[in-house]
């Protein structure tokens, strides 16, 4: 168990996954959080992570910082989804061996998992077969930052476990009208649909895939949870264990929303991988389980986007 008063620093607490971390942190009565903006510390520079980490000193690191994004942004950055995840990723997780850390918790993404990968897709699936082109960079430099924590435990013992979320939403979400993933895209989409009345809507690909989503305060309450009750060199599975298509999930962000108009599909554009549902297992067996629907998450994130407009101009 994580002493209440050890130092901990939450990188990318700015964003929805950190900032759901430190509320969850702070729930649970641990108050010694450091954090430091963009502005104060960029993590892709090697230089300025080391003389943080040499001056803080932090116990328990919690790496949530990503460059992030949807199909868009993901298509047409590749280069610079790759470099800078990677860098920042290493940079930190290193820093962290070189100055002690007693344990960290590397946060990566469902999409590090084969596109053809058996469903639900365990964990022992890693690097079995080829990946979503639509998010290959993204993925990669995951892959490589779990693995470099698995190699840091291997070679030198080290306790730095790694936690794979499937599709996250929530407060704090990134509501870019062309970075921003399906969920918040959806909820902007037809919020701004109902404002100026328009009598349908367009949305990408045929809305036949399958997608899990889990709140991102479940991802938040799992994490603390592991920091206390898991170590192991396999990444540990965050989901709900339930799907639907994105046809499915269109409708529901809709009702949600208050949106009457006509839903209609654009084919043309891409629809990513197929299915992405996680296998839970593992993560039940340690005693851990989801606790926000979808329904009442959607709610709860519509919500956060109307009372904080300044969201939508991200």
């Amino acid at each position: 168990m994580m002493d209440k008063n050890a130092k901990i620093y939450v990188a990318g607490h700015k964003g929805m996954v950190g900032s759901a971390i430190v509320r969850a942190l702070n729930k649970e009565g641990y108050n010694n959080i450091i954090t430091r903006t963009h502005a104060e510390l960029n993590l892709i520079r090697q230089d300025e992570v080391e003389a943080f980490f040499e001056k803080e000193k932090p116990e328990i690191v919690v790496l949530a910082a990503a460059k992030v994004g949807g199909i868009v942004a993901n298509e047409s950055a590749l280069a610079d989804f790759m470099y800078d995840n990677m860098m920042l990723e290493m940079n930190v997780i290193h820093a962290a061996w070189k100055n002690n850390c007693k344990k960290l918790l590397f946060l990566g993404s469902s999409c590090i998992y084969p596109r053809l990968a058996p469903q639900p897709m365990p964990e022992s699936c890693l690097l079995t077969g080829e990946l979503e082109k639509t998010n290959e960079a993204y993925a990669l430099a995951k892959i490589s930052g779990l693995k470099y924590c698995e190699f840091l435990n291997r070679q030198y013992g080290t306790d730095y476990i790694s936690v794979m979320p499937t599709n996250l939403y929530g407060p704090n979400d990134n509501y870019h009208p062309t970075h921003s993933h399906v969920l918040p895209a959806l909820i902007r989409r037809f919020h701004e649909a109902k404002e100026a009345g328009l009598e349908s809507v367009i949305c990408w690909g045929d809305g036949t895939p399958l997608r899990e989503f889990l709140y991102v305060d479940d991802l938040a309450d799992l994490c603390v949870f592991l920091l206390n009750n898991y170590s192991g060199n396999e990444t540990v599975n965050a989901g709900t264990g339930k799907e639907l298509t994105i046809k499915e999930l269109t409708e529901i962000v809709a009702r949600v929303v208050g949106y009457k108009g006509k839903i209609e599909w654009d084919p043309t554009k891409p629809n990513g991988t197929p299915r992405k549902l996680l296998d839970v297992s593992k993560a039940k067996a340690l005693g851990w389980t989801y606790k926000t629907e979808l329904e009442d998450g959607i709610r709860l994130a519509y919500e956060d986007f109307l009372n904080n407009p300044m969201r939508a101009e991200r």
